[in-house]
């Protein structure tokens, strides 16, 4: 049995990469096919400490490598798995423990959830670096339309793909009223980027065009306050058309999925991949409106599952969501299809299965 030493990030704080990396730290059938052992990368507890307080982080990542250097020498992996960040100072990082790892003579699987290699690879320092973390290095990137990015420094056979998968949720599908306000849904943490402001854009416009809709946001505060979000949605005259909810968790936040019509997630966020939010509301038969950004094109058949549109076009986004509210035979024909396609290759099971595909050819 290979062993394999993982380099991952596991929550807190909750998003894309550190809930992929507890799905694969818990997961039966990969510990089962490989001897696993983890070590954490997370530096920060919360979304807020992202790019703060270094100092803390310092002693963090002193004990990590600490960590790294115990196991490289005591476990004698044949396999080291990095989840590893693209670029910045999450990327000097990783390259550490990668040039480590290496030092120890032991065999690199790079697992890519973000991306902007290629948005550095003409700075000189950030080049020579690459040159040095992808030598001789296997690739996981969760879709081929990513490929480009790692392109100048990986050949294409020592690039795999295992899109993420998430875990099955159970629940009553709620039975509503055809005559019923059609509810909205945007969930994620509050990233400008993530097109929070780019939707309540959309939704003015709608609101001016006197359709009628509720839109739901929850998830963190982030570079947006709840505070500088409410009084956007002042500025626009949409308090009485858009709730926050904040954080949602399990439970609660699957009730907000439950009672919703349409997803809508317009995002331009620069490390924006594979968004798991996408693949739970398609669990739960929601038609998905999205834009051209990272791999979300594999996601959403635009025109069967949804819509894609593009990047910080509130008027194109007004439109979409407008056709959905106007055609609930159509949004359920696009739920449907969705759920679907997210039980034939978005569930854990099949994320898992390919997982351990991946890292049994590489190993």
């Amino acid at each position: 049995m290979n062993k394999i030493l993982f380099f991952l990030q596991v929550p807190p704080p909750i998003h894309g990469s550190s809930m992929v990396g507890l799905f694969i730290k818990e997961s039966k059938i990969i510990n089962k096919k490989f001897n696993s052992s983890f070590i954490n990368l997370g530096t920060s507890k919360t979304v807020d400490e992202i790019g703060r307080k270094p100092i803390k982080k310092v002693k963090v990542y002193i004990s990590i490598l600490f960590k790294a250097f115990k196991a490289l020498i005591l476990n004698r992996p044949d396999l080291v798995y990095i989840a590893i960040t693209a670029k910045g100072i999450g990327f000097y990082k990783d390259a550490i423990i990668v040039l480590l790892s290496k030092f120890f003579g032991v065999s690199i699987v790079l697992h890519f959830h973000n991306k902007g290699v290629i948005l550095k690879q003409n700075n000189f320092f950030d080049d020579f670096l690459y040159k040095i973390v992808f030598k001789n290095a296997k690739v996981i990137l969760l879709s081929n339309l990513l490929y480009h990015d790692i392109k100048k420094y990986v050949n294409e056979e020592d690039a795999y793909y295992c899109p993420n998968g998430i875990p099955a949720v159970e629940y009553e599908k709620s039975n509503k009223n055809a005559n019923q306000t059609p509810e909205l849904l945007f969930l994620s943490n509050l990233i400008e980027s993530k097109g929070v402001f780019v939707l309540l854009e959309a939704l003015q416009i709608l609101n001016k065009k006197k359709i009628k809709f509720h839109c739901n946001f929850a998830g963190g505060e982030a570079d947006i306050s709840s505070q500088q979000l409410k009084q956007k949605i002042s500025e626009l005259n949409l308090e009485d058309l858009v709730t926050y909810h904040g954080k949602q968790f399990g439970k609660n936040k699957y009730k907000l999925f439950n009672r919703s019509d349409v997803f809508i997630l317009p995002t331009f966020y620069e490390n924006e991949c594979f968004p798991l939010v996408l693949l739970e509301a398609m669990q739960f038969s929601l038609p998905l409106i999205s834009t051209y950004e990272g791999a979300i094109a594999e996601i959403i058949d635009d025109n069967e599952t949804g819509y894609l549109v593009e990047k910080q076009d509130s008027i194109d986004l007004a439109n979409k969501i407008q056709q959905l509210i106007e055609n609930p035979c159509l949004r359920k024909s696009m739920g449907r299809k969705g759920k679907e396609k997210f039980e034939r290759e978005y569930t854990l099971f099949h994320f898992e299965q390919n997982m351990t595909e991946v890292l049994t050819k590489i190993s």
